[in-house]
């Protein structure tokens, strides 16, 4: 069967102000639909994949057109839910037998839900989709009916049934590798100027799910039954032979998109050693959680070509990290710095403001606490409460959510506690947006690291940035300056790195 995976059509402009939009962007490879490619093609069927970052919805559907798929997959986030119902409207009117089904996270989170909302999507895949799709259109293509397929909710006449949930996959190592010549050229899929040390970057996960219980983290297994205390590993060789499959294609770096690569020491050190060992010719970078590394293990980390980590510091007061349900402490924080620095990495930080219970002298004391850690990049975030995640399905005992699937990034305050205000919560991340990186040893150590263009290019449009976060007070209670300058000042100020997590959203 002819199967188009579609990401709706977007505009940095949806995101960012107008004149700073077009150098902030991150284009991170889709991890997951690339898996369901590849699964798909592994069956047999004909796959195209159609990426709105790069194409309008008037072209999306002219070739969609032109391939005439019988299944379309939509993918969607919570904020761009509104892109989805779009498309698949688009998709109906272009042919009314193209069946439809969305994912992503706000599908998987939403299920039933969704179809509720949309009457132009025929089915919701509800977990991992690499085989719950190919199961779809067997049943499709053999005229049955979706009736017991797991990890499907659909539409049947004017009612909607959904199916018992697909265990999740255990053997990973069992599943294709992600199908990345569907991309096109690799080159387009870049972070921002300063953020990566070679090119082509490539994305990877060497496990699904997490061992942490923290508030605000969407995960598809919420009891964390599946696998080892929530977490599924892929084996050490299989990720070496993802490695070596994406230098072989070209690829020079590699973002390692787990929650934690440090998740389970001995086989992140094993990892690292092997890479060494093997003599494996790229760059990389990793999150890991602050409570799960040390100095020998980042060195080993180092000496495998890995240039950065993303800490994840959340907040400089304990009793918010206790609130995150984060297993970390303040000192957990300062020794990992401690340890990366010692390592010679490039330590990138991430910080949240609007946490149950925070109150803004709070988040005054995560400032201090930034600038005291000095790391070579800090992100100042709003808490985001997702659905699907315990946050949102509990605010009402934390705080107040916006009604705005929009205001739904890590830009958009969509979660105000009840100790504090929407408003505190835009002047705290531009208080430290403003101190962090106004800071003269700061703004020097950047300029004494310029070595190429890219990291020419990189500081000036930092220092662009600056001069519109110290001109225009405010700025982030603008719903786009709130996303702009958190991208520009995370990927633009530097020549140095950044860092995920932000997850699929």
């Amino acid at each position: 069967m002819r199967c188009a995976l579609i990401i709706p059509a977007w505009v940095p402009q949806e995101l960012f102000p107008r004149q700073t939009a077009g150098s902030q962007i991150n284009y991170w490879q889709p991890l997951g639909m690339l898996y369901i490619a590849a699964a798909l093609l592994k069956a047999g069927h004909e796959v195209r994949f159609f990426n709105g970052a790069f194409l309008t919805q008037e072209e999306i559907m002219l070739r969609v057109g032109e391939f005439d798929p019988r299944f379309a997959g939509i993918y969607s986030t919570t904020f761009g839910w509104n892109k989805a119902v779009q498309t698949a409207e688009a998709l109906k009117r272009l042919n009314p037998e193209i069946f439809t089904c969305a994912g992503g996270p706000y599908p998987i989170a939403m299920q039933e839900q969704c179809l509720h909302d949309c009457a132009h999507f025929d089915a919701v895949g509800t977990g991992e989709g690499e085989l719950t799709v190919p199961d779809m259109i067997e049943r499709l293509e053999s005229g049955g009916s979706l009736d017991g397929v797991p990890g499907v909710a659909f539409r049947r006449g004017a009612g909607i049934v959904k199916n018992p949930p697909r265990p999740l996959i255990e053997d990973l190592d069992s599943l294709p590798f992600p199908a990345r010549e569907l991309l096109g050229e690799a080159d387009r899929y870049l972070p921002p100027p300063g953020t990566y040390r070679r090119k082509p970057v490539t994305v990877m996960l060497t496990a699904r799910g997490c061992n942490r219980k923290c508030l605000f983290c969407f995960q598809i297994d919420r009891r964390r039954r599946a696998g080892v205390r929530g977490i599924r590993f892929r084996s050490i060789e299989n990720v070496l032979a993802e490695i070596e499959h994406c230098l072989a294609l070209g690829y020079r770096e590699i973002k390692f998109l787990d929650d934690t690569l440090a998740a389970d020491y001995d086989r992140a050190l094993r990892l690292a050693k092997e890479i060494k060992a093997r003599g494996l010719d790229f760059t990389w970078f990793a999150s890991v959680c602050v409570n799960q590394v040390d100095e020998p293990l980042l060195q080993a980390f180092k000496e495998a070509g890995c240039w950065a980590i993303l800490l994840g510091a959340e907040s400089g007061a304990q009793k918010n990290l206790n609130a995150l349900r984060k297993g970390s402490t303040i000192d957990h924080t300062r020794e990992a710095v401690r340890a990366a620095k010692a390592a010679g990495l490039r330590v990138s930080m991430s910080f949240l403001f609007g946490i149950p219970g925070e109150t803004y002298e709070d988040g005054l004391k995560t400032i201090e606490f930034a600038i005291a850690l000095d790391p070579d990049l800090a992100n100042f975030h709003a808490v985001a409460p997702f659905p699907g995640t315990d946050l949102y399905e509990n605010h009402a005992k934390y705080g107040t959510i916006s009604p705005d699937l929009r205001d739904y990034t890590y830009q958009g305050a969509a979660f105000v506690p009840y100790t504090m205000t929407r408003e505190q919560i835009h002047d705290l991340r531009q208080l430290a947006f403003r101190r962090f990186y106004s800071r003269p040893g700061f703004l020097l150590r950047q300029l004494l690291r310029l070595r190429n263009l890219n990291d020419l290019r990189a500081a000036l449009a930092g220092v662009k940035s600056l001069f519109w976060l110290w001109a225009r007070n405010g700025l982030f209670g603008r719903k786009a300056g709130a996303a702009a300058l958190a991208g520009r000042l995370q990927s633009q100020v530097l020549s140095g790195e950044r860092g995920i997590h932000s997850r699929v959203e």
